[in-house]
């Protein structure tokens, strides 16, 4: 699995679990919402439905792997699964391992960062 098709898997799903925190600012900066109910909404929705998010983007990165092993790489049955056992094992290890580091990335450096530069967080 290449770099860049690795990034085409897990970009999709670390947005989606990153949502808790990215619409409040996406709100702020539309300038549909103020700074201070952006602080609000992040810290209710981090604080009570981080889990719910994280969740939707597990499962978004499960079907994402779905859809890549058939479509790519033409996995489409479990015979070809159970053949090409090792191959399916490491294209999930990969998108899991890179689901997390750029789920921790985006949210923990990217989203908070462009937060403090807008005043929602410390």
């Amino acid at each position: 699995m290449k770099v860049r098709e690795l990034l085409g898997v897990v970009s999709v799903p670390a947005l989606l679990a990153s949502l808790c925190c990215l619409s409040p600012v996406v709100l702020v900066l539309l300038g549909i919402s103020t700074v201070s109910f952006g602080a609000s909404l992040a810290d209710t929705l981090y604080g009570d439905y981080k889990w719910l998010f994280r969740a939707v983007g597990f499962l978004a990165l499960l079907v994402s792997v779905i859809v890549y092993l058939r479509r790519k790489r033409g996995i489409c049955t479990l015979d070809d699964a159970k053949r090409r056992r090792t191959e399916v094992v490491n294209v999930v290890m990969l998108a899991l391992i890179g689901g997390v580091l750029a789920y921790l990335f985006f949210l923990y450096v990217v989203v908070h960062y462009v937060g403090v530069f807008l005043g929602l967080w410390t």
